[in-house]
């Protein structure tokens, strides 16, 4: 992290740290639900990914320890950071969270895409919201919210989690499973014979979060450090050291 967004005296960076950190902690709230922007170490078992990134170059900033809070499903990770028992967190964008938490601007944009079985006869995203049409989604992830504002005649079905979709989707012959891409797009390599919708029925505008009780001062840190780790090119460099294809980096602010 470049010094333009710390603090030019020490008893300010304390303080600021202090907003942001009551614990004296940096506890960040992981969702390894998105397979995106977090994972788990195959031989090791720890988390790593493009929010584990940021989180580390934020608590550097600040002059904190970081403890990383691992969760499996968006809900979880929504849920410590308006609690409070986390200090920050990596969410996509949306109205129904933005009431206990204080977002940045996205720092990635990641398509959200319908997966259905190779016999079926929807063509293209516009097609699915028709009744008796089942969507599966991951309980509280962002398709969920969005979903569930926009479809009119199609019924949702929610799955455990969002890595549990496809899983759910063929086991219970669903018409539609709805996903990030790229986590669709590996589920097919287990499920031959279905095949992806062309396009994206949502752009997930992926950015940080912290308790909105934090105040705009703490908001307002945050949300500047997010635009110099894009401007830095940081976020370009962890999705491609993560070997990340198919999201972007957001443009400023």
């Amino acid at each position: 992290m470049t010094a333009t967004t710390s603090p030019a005296d020490p008893a300010a960076q304390a303080a600021l740290a202090g907003l942001f950190a009551p614990t004296g902690v940096l506890r960040a709230a992981i969702n390894l639900g998105n397979p995106i922007l977090a994972h788990t170490d195959p031989a090791t078992g720890a988390p790593g990914g493009v929010s584990v990134d940021l989180a580390r170059a934020c608590a550097r900033q600040l002059g904190l320890a970081l403890e990383l809070c691992v969760f499996t499903t968006a809900g979880q990770s929504v849920d410590a950071v308006t609690q409070e028992q986390a200090d920050i967190g990596f969410f996509a964008v949306d109205p129904v969270r933005g009431a206990g938490i204080g977002f940045t601007a996205p720092y990635v944009l990641i398509e959200g895409s319908y997966l259905v079985h190779g016999s079926s006869p929807l063509q293209a995203n516009d097609e699915v919201d028709r009744p008796g049409t089942r969507v599966v989604v991951g309980a509280g992830s962002a398709y969920d919210l969005h979903l569930t504002r926009a479809l009119q005649h199609a019924s949702i079905v929610r799955a455990p989690s969002s890595p549990a979709v496809t899983d759910m989707f063929v086991a219970g012959g669903y018409e539609v499973a709805a996903g990030v891409r790229q986590q669709l797009e590996a589920d097919l390599q287990r499920h031959p014979g279905h095949r992806l919708l062309p396009g994206c029925f949502m752009v997930i505008q992926q950015a940080m979060g912290l308790p909105k009780g934090r105040g705009e001062d703490a908001r307002a840190h945050l949300a500047r450090f997010v635009e110099e780790m894009k401007a830095t090119g940081f976020v370009h460099d962890a999705l491609r050291r993560h070997g990340i294809a198919g999201a972007s980096v957001a443009p400023a602010a």
